[in-house]
């Protein structure tokens, strides 16, 4: 049985192995997000990514991460908790936590042949863009139609739920 341990790596030995792949003609796709409440839509991104490619790592926002681009309130679901769900994915070859807001660190070590994002994005706007280019990869769209989110699945919950008299 696949445990978390076996994809989750250090920065550092994913770029010794993102290197490696290159070398053997591979090419690496990057995903990155929270992954906090994995939804179907979650899933239709990671697998249209791993198309992309011959091997896809997850780039995952860290606790910290997360609470700095959506607030104190979320994570709803613990990083290591969120690693073990995306371990269990046949698409996921490897798993990265990241502290900062913006994944561009992650991008500049690892050096993907694509870095790609979901449909909420055009190529135009993904915050990184530049930082790929500038390392000669570039970026890609792929997923569902942006139909499914963690806030609104939020939302919907406290529709129904959040109130008990």
């Amino acid at each position: 049985m696949t445990q978390p341990e076996d994809k989750l790596r250090t920065l550092d030995e994913l770029t010794e192995e993102c290197a490696a792949w290159r070398e053997q003609g591979l090419i690496v796709v990057l995903v990155n997000g929270a992954f906090d409440v994995v939804h179907v839509g979650h899933l239709r991104y990671l697998a249209a990514a791993r198309d992309l490619g011959d091997r896809l790592v997850a780039a995952v926002n860290s606790d910290l991460s997360v609470r700095l681009s959506k607030g104190e309130l979320r994570p709803i679901i613990p990083e290591i908790e969120r690693v073990e769900i995306l371990s269990h994915l046949w698409m996921v070859d490897r798993i990265c936590l990241f502290d900062s807001k913006t994944v561009s660190p992650v991008l500049k070590r690892l050096q993907p042949q694509i870095h790609a994002k979901g449909t909420d994005y055009t190529v135009d706007t993904v915050p990184e863009r530049n930082v790929v280019e500038a390392y000669g990869g570039r970026t890609a769209i792929c997923g569902d139609a942006k139909n499914h989110a963690t806030t609104d699945l939020v939302g919907i919950i406290i529709d129904r739920f959040g109130t008990s008299e």
